[in-house]
């Protein structure tokens, strides 16, 4: 599988594209869980007319992301940067820096997830929370994908957790995909689209170091064309409990997939019940849907995939 990818990466990303549109389209053909989840989540966000809609494009996005991961992953960090044609809202960044508190980028699943902070290392220091994946190829390649000059890797533990804190501290940037689903025991049944999803707490807990709050994501533009890098602040300040800033998190994300639903990953499964976890207050007796005591001093950890 790296050798495949290392051909895949020499690929023009207007071929990958094409070849990844295909995949989506294989995938969602082959694969009746992978079409339940889109259908489902589509349905449940969007409605049944902008679900119609949408969701041809939605398959073929899905395929080229994970395509586009070799040129991402294995090509030098100049050339995936260079990739970026466009950046919106690069003065949030700037304004963030000179408060020297450190930035908190929050990412969601939409768009290409994995060059924002590849992009982001080019211009200053990042450390971006990260789960390891089951195969060892897999881990050796996002590894070496990942771990660029300025942006370090922190496993999805508690030692990771202190490496964000650190960062932090030190006024750097970290990086954190918001919407993924976090460990049993990690998180809390909160509203995502109209339906309780089990929601990490860690993003929100790092709000309280004072570091600035920026969404950002990358738009795939057609063509292989390259990326419209997109830096937003959220729709009010994230404040008040850990829940209630958790919850707003969920909304900032629904704000941005909003902005371009065709590129989110629909059929990631944000709504999973982890083995271990309460049941969804939906399916549980009142308080039921609390979650369990938090380990490291309050700090839960989930990272990128």
């Amino acid at each position: 599988m790296i050798l495949l990818f290392r051909l895949l990466s020499r690929l023009p990303l207007a071929w990958l594209h094409a070849l990844g549109a295909f995949l989506g389209w294989l995938t969602w053909l082959l694969s009746p869980t992978y079409r339940r989840h889109m259908r489902e989540n589509m349905l449940l966000a969007l409605g049944a007319d902008e679900t119609r809609r949408l969701r041809p494009r939605a398959i073929g996005e899905a395929g080229k992301g994970a395509l586009e991961l070799a040129r991402i992953w294995l090509r030098p960090l100049a050339e995936t940067a260079a990739r970026v044609v466009e950046v919106s809202g690069w003065e949030l960044v700037e304004a963030a820096s000179r408060r020297g508190k450190g930035i908190l980028y929050l990412t969601p699943h939409l768009g290409c997830f994995e060059i924002t902070a590849q992009y982001l290392s080019t211009h200053a220091p990042i450390t971006v929370l990260y789960r390891p994946p089951r195969q060892a190829w897999l881990q050796a390649m996002i590894e070496a994908g990942r771990a660029r000059a300025q942006l370090h890797l922190a496993a999805a533990d508690l030692s990771g957790v202190r490496s964000l804190l650190k960062a932090l501290k030190r006024g750097e940037a970290v990086g954190i995909l918001p919407d993924q689903a976090p460990k049993a025991g990690e998180g809390r049944w909160l509203d995502f689209f109209g339906r309780s999803a089990y929601t990490m707490t860690l993003a929100a807990r790092l709000v309280e170091s004072g570091a600035s709050v920026i969404m950002v994501w990358a738009e795939r533009l057609p063509g292989g064309a390259g990326y419209h890098f997109h830096l937003q602040e959220p729709t009010q300040p994230i404040r008040g409990t850990i829940e209630e800033r958790a919850q707003q998190i969920n909304h900032e994300i629904e704000h941005l997939i909003r902005q371009c639903p065709g590129q989110y990953l629909w059929a990631y499964n944000r709504y999973k019940r982890r083995r271990g976890s309460a049941a969804p207050p939906e399916a549980a007796p009142a308080g039921a849907g609390e979650e369990a005591p938090q380990r490291a001093a309050g700090h839960s950890g989930a990272g990128r995939d």
